[in-house]
């Protein structure tokens, strides 16, 4: 067991260089909005019932998926583009047949395929390789926490309701500290993926304070950071959680979108910029003066309506660009691009979500890159050698 230490402030460290990174979602844990073409044919809307569904088919074709989707070659070009950390969404299936059972298995008692926990490996290698931080993120956990596909069961939300859905989500947590704190690009653990709004904050606080010290036993603050969602609640119900100096190197992690409430997605494209560039503006600089933690922006994307729900939506997808030249929209989405960046550079960092996607370019960050909405060097120092040029 590593010795942990206490993170000074008043000492260089790793966690003083700002994250400008992406999500590498869709891959251990599958969305099908972001990935249809493995789905076709399906019923099934999340990872859990894609393997229910399929039973022991579903092994081969997830597996194909973990060694294509995502491979060396695509952490190669995030460092030439300057990108400097992954965000790595992961099922608390990760580890071994041992989680709890729930109905939405039906028949199976673990349905979940094996053999994620080398493919991870792999990620950390890659890192190391091309100079990429690491952030593990609990994306999935036992019960499912928001009752989102993401979480790993669409439409439950049962994470809170029982205590071995709790106990097992913080063994996995402890055992990735244990297998990875020795490697120098694990820079943060994410304890939970963006529990629901309605579960109680002392419930989340709770779990938070014993996801720190399960982590702590293994991870130094001076190596890794702890990092916990908002829940889509103010940052004020934090203010002075894990402030004291039994706490060191503890992040909060927000996410910001404009195309999942009906006000947003009404907007045109000046609503939007300036909401970006100035209602949350003003909560970065609220937050920063008044939290007491650095804080990552950990998804955010250039997607402005619903088009990639419709998969499963009911109803017209509304699109406000739709009536643009392709000139008009390029420049929409460069400059709602660059508002949302300005803002986002006031946090500790950023993860762009997602890395890649089959048919939704506004939340795809290479096609952004190649499009040109989005920058093609996030490098701060090669950019200031240009200008100085």
């Amino acid at each position: 067991m590593k010795k942990v230490g206490v993170l000074s402030p008043s000492i260089p460290n790793k966690f003083s260089k700002k994250l400008r990174g992406v999500n590498l979602g869709g891959w251990l844990v599958l969305e099908k909005w972001m990935t249809p073409s493995i789905f076709e044919g399906l019923k099934a809307t999340d990872e859990t019932s894609y393997c229910v569904e399929l039973g022991k088919k579903a092994e081969q074709s997830i597996k194909n998926h973990w060694n294509t989707f995502i491979t060396a070659e695509d952490f190669a070009w995030l460092a030439r583009i300057g990108i400097n950390a992954v965000r790595i969404p992961i099922g608390h299936w990760l580890f071994a047949p041992d989680y709890p059972y729930h109905r939405a298995y039906g028949s199976l008692t673990y349905p979940y395929v094996e053999g994620g926990l080398a493919i991870l490996d792999n990620a950390f290698g890659w890192a190391e390789r091309y100079g990429l931080s690491i952030v593990l993120d609990l994306h999935a956990a036992p019960g499912c926490q928001n009752g989102f596909d993401n979480g790993g069961i669409q439409d439950v939300c049962e994470w809170h309701t029982k205590e071995e859905y709790i106990n097992y989500s913080l063994l996995t947590l402890e055992r990735l500290a244990e297998r990875y704190y020795n490697r120098s690009v694990l820079h943060g653990i994410e304890v939970l993926n963006e529990p629901r709004w309605d579960i109680d904050t002392s419930l989340l606080k709770k779990y938070t304070t014993e996801a720190y010290h399960r982590i702590r036993k293994y991870c130094c603050a001076e190596d890794v950071a702890i990092i916990f969602h908002d829940g889509f609640r103010s940052f004020h119900e934090y203010e002075g959680f894990l402030i004291t100096s039994e706490f060191s190197n503890v992040v909060l992690d927000i996410h910001r979108y404009q195309c999942f409430v009906q006000s947003d997605i009404d907007l045109d494209i000046y609503g939007h910029l300036r909401i970006s560039i100035d209602d949350w503006r003003q909560q970065a600089d609220d937050i920063n003066a008044n939290l007491g933690h650095s804080v990552y922006l950990g998804e955010w994307s250039l997607g402005l309506h619903l088009k990639f729900i419709s998969l499963w939506a009911e109803g017209p997808v509304k699109d406000k660009l739709q009536a643009m030249d392709g000139f008009q929209k390029s420049m929409a989405y460069r400059a709602y691009a660059a508002t949302q960046l300005m803002t986002f550079e006031k946090y500790a960092g950023w993860f762009f979500w997602s890395y890649k996607t089959e048919t939704t370019p506004a939340w795809c960050f290479r096609d952004c890159v190649e499009r040109g909405w989005l920058p093609s060097n996030f490098d701060s120092a090669s950019i200031d050698e240009n200008f100085l040029s």
